[in-house]
């Protein structure tokens, strides 16, 4: 997924009922759902090293949780430098804990795309991909972007009314943003395999099919990208699922 899903997916999982536990738990769980794409700085040394090193060892099982201790360290030192202590105190074991659970949103949200990310690495370099999701969805960018504006929007109107300040707000929104992002996410892998069944069955061509491959379009889940790998020659097109 772009950096920005991952930021807002992590800020709800924060929001949804972390925060609760311990300060700084939405902080870090926002840091730390984009974290994994640090491996950004290895395009420094050129464009070779970028795409060697991109979806690496910190999109791995292995590297989660130093990921994870890098986030929460970094937090701990925004907390050292601030003057006023916040409304819950710091746990930081529930803090390190929770920014692993963001750094694998991010694993698993790059998992949902055709590019697939390569979690058993380095003891295992194959890529694993579900092609179920564009690189930028607008159905899950948006469910967690309102997931996160609409309580402030009405804390607002909260504050216009002098109604009393809510400390924790949005948890069922947030909660409500992440479980919409599940049902798409589940709703276009069921489709996906539907696909790929009417695909191997032949419904793209009568010359037997060696591999297929079905990649997502954004927003409608019912339209993809074909790809048949014949003995003699490839074919792709558009296929909708829906049979319009």
């Amino acid at each position: 997924m772009e950096p920005v899903t991952h930021f807002l997916a992590g800020a709800c999982l924060g929001r949804s009922g972390c925060n609760r536990r311990t300060a700084y738990a939405t902080l870090a769980m926002t840091l730390a759902a984009e974290a994994p794409d640090l491996d950004v700085f290895w395009s420094m040394r050129g464009p070779v090293a970028g795409f060697e090193h991109h979806r690496g060892i910190t999109h791995t099982f292995l590297g989660a949780p130093f990921v994870a201790l890098a986030v929460t360290g970094a937090v701990w030192s925004w907390h050292k430098l601030r003057r006023r202590a916040p409304p819950i105190p710091p746990r930081w074991g529930l803090v390190w804990f929770f920014s692993l659970l963001a750094v694998f949103s991010h694993i698993f949200l790059d998992w949902t795309n055709n590019y697939g990310v390569r979690p058993f690495f380095p003891f295992d370099p194959r890529w694993y991909s579900l092609d179920i999701a564009f690189i930028l969805e607008p159905v899950i960018f948006l469910s967690l972007l309102f997931g996160l504006a609409i309580p402030g929007i009405l804390g607002l109107a909260d504050r216009e009314i002098g109604a009393p300040k809510t400390r924790f707000r949005g948890r069922k929104w947030a909660a409500g943003a992440l479980l919409l992002t599940a049902f798409d996410l589940g709703f276009r892998a069921i489709e996906h395999h539907v696909g790929m069944e009417r695909l191997q069955s032949g419904a793209a061509s009568s010359v037997p099919a060696v591999r297929v491959g079905l990649e997502p379009y954004p927003v409608n889940p019912f339209r993809w990208f074909a790809i048949v790998e014949t003995k003699n020659y490839y074919l792709t097109g558009s296929v909708n699922l829906n049979g319009e």
